[in-house]
C-alpha cells in the first residue's frame, strides 16, 4: 500500500470521559488538584474515567468504502466523530487527506433557530465551501433536498425526514473527498432513501466512503472490508461479509445467552465451482449449475441439531443437470436431532453475492398448523417446491438452517451462509435483481401519424 493511496490513517487512537458522581466531585477536580499540586500533597481524582474508544489502528485507502460497524455504546459514533475533528482524542492520532463531510446524529451542525436557507450556508461553510460557491449551489441544493417552502422556515420546525434531507443535501454539493454517514438514512421515506442510494453509488466511483449501518445486508452491498467495533475496541476487521457473519453470530449469542452455545464452523477454501457452468446458454434467459458446497460452508453450531445435506433438483424428467430459471424445482434439507427439540424449524435464504436476501422460505407455517418435536437420533427432512425465479449471470449462496422454537423465540442451532452455490449462466440482459418469465412482449402502433409530423 502506497502512503499516498492512504486517506484516513488511525493511530492507538482513544477517547475517554470523566464521569462524576455528582456535581460537587466536578467541583472538587475542578479546585483541589491545584491547591494539592501548591502544597505538595499527592494528588486525588474525583472522578472515574470511562473509555469510549481505546487503541483504535487503521487505514483507509483512497476510493475505499468502509463499513463500521457494532451495538449501540461501541464507540461507531465517537470513532466518526473524532475523523471528521468534532471531538479531540484523548491519546492517539486521527490524519485525513482531502475534504470530509459527514452526516452524523440527525440535525448536528444545524441551528434550530435559523431558517433552512441559513443553515445551509453556514453548514456549507463550515465544509469549507465560501459564499459564491455555495450561491451557485444552492438550486441545486434546494432541489435535492425537495421540501419546498420549508427551505425559509426555521429548522425546529422540521420533521426528522426534513432534517435528513436537508443535511444530506447538503453535503451532496460541496465535492467532498471522504463522505461519513452515520445510521441516518434510517429515518428517511422510500423515495428520498433510493435517491440517497443513487448518490452514494454515484460518489464511490470517485471519493472514499465511512457507513455505519446495522442493516447487515447494506453494509456488504456497499462495503469492501468493515471495521466490528465492541466496547471501543476493535474485535474484527476483513472483508465486510466475513465480518458481518461474525456480528451476526455474537449478536444471536447475546440474545441466546446461556441457553445456547454458538460455535463457530470455520470457513474453508470452497473447490471450484465453475466446472459445471454453462458455455452457452443461447436460446433461453437464465441456467443454474448447482454446487454442494455444504463441507466448506461456515456459520455456526450449537450441537443440538445439525444440517445433514442440502439438494436443489429439477421437477421435471431430463437427463441435464442443469436448472434453468421458469422451471419447477424441489429443494431438500436433511437435518438430524442430537438433543430434544420441542418444534424444530428447517429454513433456507437464496443471497446474491453482496450478501442481499433475495428469496427463502421455513417450515414455520407446517409446525404451526401441527406442531411436532423430535428426539435425538431422529431425522427431519424439509421440501420446498417453487419456480426458479431468473437471475442475472453470477454466484449465489443458498443459507440454510435447523432451529428450534416459534417465530418470536427461536434458537439457531446449526447455521450455514453457503451450503449450496448456485452459478447463472444468462443469454439476455435484465432489469433488477430478480427476473421473471414474460410470456410475451409487443409493441403496436394504434393511432395515425399525425399530420404534423409528416414529410412535405
Amino acid at each position: 500500500m502506497s502512503s499516498d493511496d492512504i486517506v484516513i490513517r488511525v493511530q492507538n487512537l482513544g477517547k475517554a470521559y470523566q464521569i462524576y458522581a455528582s456535581p460537587r466531585d466536578r467541583l472538587r477536580q475542578f479546585v483541589l488538584p491545584r491547591i494539592r499540586r501548591a502544597v505538595g500533597l499527592p494528588l486525588k481524582q474525583y472522578f472515574r474515567e470511562f473509555w469510549a474508544l481505546r487503541d483504535v489502528s487503521f487505514d483507509v485507502r483512497r476510493g475505499e468504502t468502509v463499513g463500521i460497524i457494532g451495538r449501540n455504546g461501541s464507540g461507531k459514533s465517537t470513532l466518526l466523530q473524532l475523523i471528521c475533528g468534532t471531538l479531540t482524542p484523548t491519546v492517539g492520532t486521527v490524519e485525513t487527506y482531502g475534504r470530509v463531510a459527514a452526516l452524523l446524529e440527525l440535525g448536528s451542525g444545524f441551528n434550530p433557530e435559523f431558517t433552512g436557507r441559513e443553515n445551509v450556508y453556514m453548514n456549507a461553510a463550515l465544509l469549507g465551501l465560501s459564499r459564491e460557491e455555495v450561491d451557485e449551489r444552492f438550486e441545486d441544493i434546494a432541489s435535492f433536498a425537495d421540501i419546498g417552502d420549508f427551505i425559509d422556515q426555521p429548522v425546529k420546525t422540521y420533521s426528522s425526514g426534513m432534517y435528513l434531507r436537508l443535511a444530506f443535501a447538503v453535503i451532496a454539493h460541496v465535492d467532498a473527498d471522504i463522505l461519513v454517514i452515520d445510521e441516518a438514512l434510517s429515518v428517511g421515506d422510500a423515495v428520498f432513501t433510493q435517491k440517497c442510494m443513487r448518490f452514494i453509488r454515484s460518489f464511490q466511483e470517485r471519493g472514499t466512503l465511512l457507513f455505519v449501518s446495522h442493516d447487515m445486508a447494506s453494509v456488504q452491498a456497499l462495503c469492501r472490508s468493515a471495521i466490528w467495533l465492541s466496547h471501543g475496541k476493535i474485535r474484527a476487521h476483513g472483508t465486510a461479509k466475513r465480518v458481518s457473519q461474525a456480528y451476526l453470530q455474537d449478536t444471536l449469542q447475546e440474545i441466546y445467552g446461556q441457553s445456547a452455545v454458538l460455535e463457530e464452523i470455520s470457513p474453508h477454501e470452497a473447490e471450484d465451482s465453475s466446472a459445471g457452468e454453462v458455455a452457452n446458454a443461447a436460446g433461453y434467459v437464465s441456467r443454474y449449475t448447482v454446487f454442494d458446497n455444504l463441507p466448506h460452508a461456515c456459520g455456526w453450531r450449537t450441537g443440538a441439531a445439525e444440517v445433514l445435506s442440502v439438494q436443489l433438483e429439477k421437477l421435471s424428467p431430463s437427463h441435464s443437470m442443469v436448472l434453468e430459471g421458469g422451471e419447477k424445482v424441489r429443494l431438500t434439507i436433511h437435518a438430524v436431532a442430537h438433543a430434544p427439540l420441542a418444534n424444530p424449524i428447517l429454513g433456507f435464504v437464496v443471497r446474491d453475492r453482496l450478501g442481499q436476501d433475495l428469496f427463502g422460505e421455513n417450515t414455520l407455517q407446517c409446525s404451526a398448523l401441527c406442531p411436532q418435536g423430535a428426539v435425538p437420533g431422529q431425522r427431519i427432512k424439509a421440501e420446498f417446491l417453487f419456480r426458479l425465479p431468473m437471475l442475472p449471470n453470477g454466484q449465489y449462496a443458498v443459507m440454510a438452517s435447523i432451529a428450534d422454537g416459534d417465530l418470536y423465540r427461536n434458537v439457531q442451532h446449526h447455521y450455514l451462509h453457503d451450503a449450496l452455490i448456485l452459478t447463472v449462466s444468462s443469454s439476455r440482459i435484465r432489469y433488477g435483481i430478480v427476473g421473471i418469465p414474460f410470456e410475451r412482449v409487443s409493441l403496436e402502433f394504434v393511432d395515425e401519424p399525425c399530420s404534423s409530423l409528416q414529410p412535405a
